[in-house]
């Protein structure tokens, strides 16, 4: 009987036991990543001791070089299969360090790439940029949809001094369950700092609850600027007492200077800045409108929850209608979205009166947000509703309508090329 009861207590433990090793070596779902303790399936490409970016090696001295942050982040369970622009569709990953790297030991024997329980890959480069103190590796081909990966920095990588890193460096992600292109961060140059820009026609202000949390301007003269003031003394832009918009920024035009009382608007100057800010963002819009066409989902982005990737109008335009837009990155604070539109980019409705908003989740920034529209926007006509990101129309972006008081928010910038930009009761953040 002794040898019963002994055998029933051993026989559950064992099957069990078995059944996790067939799982494990099947790659079986629900299992635990070795690192990050997420996904599924067993890594054997990461070395004994392996430690995630950013964590402390603790055998590590204080001369020890260590990878602070990488990207895809670790545990980003939805990362793109290939990067925007790289060729034969290969995709960018990257690790940044804490100290400057000899180059000549970051090869592809140090940084290596594999799905979980797979081979190594063959990288089409392994590079370091010494001002960045990045290493990238380029894979040759795109990456295999809703495949995990586990990325590894090996112990053979030196500091510029000679010191090695003190622990290797492993993180773990997983490809998105389609194929779909991330695109790179589009720089904006001086434009950078501007919430509105209303190209060579001006801006327009209606209302008294406006307030652009960053610069505007127009190559215009400072005429076609009305309804705001800035900081500066005397610096309005025919203001009334219906109509006031504030600018916790500088305001740049070409000349006659707004007022007698502000000498330093509106002159040779602040036309040279608008003028660089204007041929920056069109050199922004030119790369969106470049890059290859990208995943169409569809007119009416109402109601979607979207990876990051290029999107591209069907039938050349975009409306948000009927519900709201939701932009997951799944754990990347780099991921970076880019929708094309040959023509109109409508947010609002149906009917005036229903303002919609742009949601992120999944640690998705504003600023990795862009919108590239050939001719005009018109952002929540009823009031209210947020959008999100860096819009660069052709043709003029309008905010709101004259008489609504339900205030539509900015999380981004509104850069127009040609026309004029109008905000009625608008609050515009500049994101960082």
């Amino acid at each position: 009987m002794n040898k019963i009861n002994s055998c029933s207590r051993v026989l559950p433990w064992l099957m069990a036991s078995l059944l996790s090793l067939v799982l494990a070596g099947c790659g079986g779902g629900g299992g635990q990543d070795p690192i990050l303790g997420t996904g599924a399936g067993v890594s054997f490409a990461a070395p004994t001791g392996a430690i995630i970016p950013g964590a402390v090696c603790p055998v590590a001295s204080a001369t020890s070089p260590a990878v602070i942050t990488s990207d895809p982040t670790g545990g980003n369970q939805f990362v793109a299969t290939s990067t925007t622009g790289v060729a034969s569709n290969g995709k960018l990953i990257s690790a940044t360090f804490s100290l400057a790297m000899n180059a000549a030991t970051i090869n592809a024997a140090t940084f290596t790439l594999a799905p979980l329980g797979g081979a190594l890959l063959v990288p089409a480069t392994v590079s370091y940029d010494a001002a960045t103190k990045v290493a990238t590796l380029t894979t040759s081909s795109a990456l295999v949809a809703s495949t995990s990966y586990t990325a590894v920095i090996h112990a053979g990588a030196t500091s510029a001094t000679g010191t090695p890193v003190g622990c290797p460096f492993a993180w773990t992600f997983k490809t998105a369950t389609v194929a779909v292109a991330s695109p790179a961060v589009i720089g904006l140059g001086s434009a950078s700092t501007f919430g509105t820009f209303g190209g060579t026609a001006g801006i327009t202000n209606a209302g008294l609850l406006t307030v652009v949390n960053g610069d505007i301007g127009t190559t215009a003269v400072s005429t076609a600027v009305t309804g705001f003031h800035d900081a500066g003394p005397g610096c309005t832009y025919t203001e009334t007492t219906l109509n006031r918009g504030t600018v916790n920024g500088l305001i740049y035009t070409a000349a006659p200077p707004p007022t007698v009382a502000c000498p330093t608007e509106g002159t040779a100057t602040t036309f040279a800045i608008a003028t660089q800010a204007r041929a920056d963002a069109l050199a922004a819009y030119n790369a969106l409108a470049a890059m290859p066409v990208g995943a169409n989902p569809g007119a009416n982005l109402a109601g979607l929850t979207l990876a990051p990737g290029v999107y591209t109008a069907p039938n050349g335009s975009f409306m948000m209608q009927g519900g709201d837009l939701t932009l997951d990155a799944q754990g990347d604070a780099n991921a970076v979205w880019v929708f094309q539109m040959a023509t109109t980019l409508t947010v609002g409705g149906p009917g005036a009166a229903a303002p919609q908003s742009v949601i992120l989740t999944g640690g998705a920034q504003a600023k990795n947000v862009f919108w590239q529209v050939g001719s005009a926007a018109t952002i929540n006509a009823g009031g209210g509703g947020t959008m999100v990101g860096t819009i660069i129309a052709q043709a003029g972006a309008a905010f709101s309508t004259a008489g609504n008081v339900a205030i539509v928010t900015l999380q981004g910038r509104a850069l127009s090329l040609g026309a004029s930009v109008t905000l009625v009761n608008t609050v515009v953040n500049v994101p960082q």
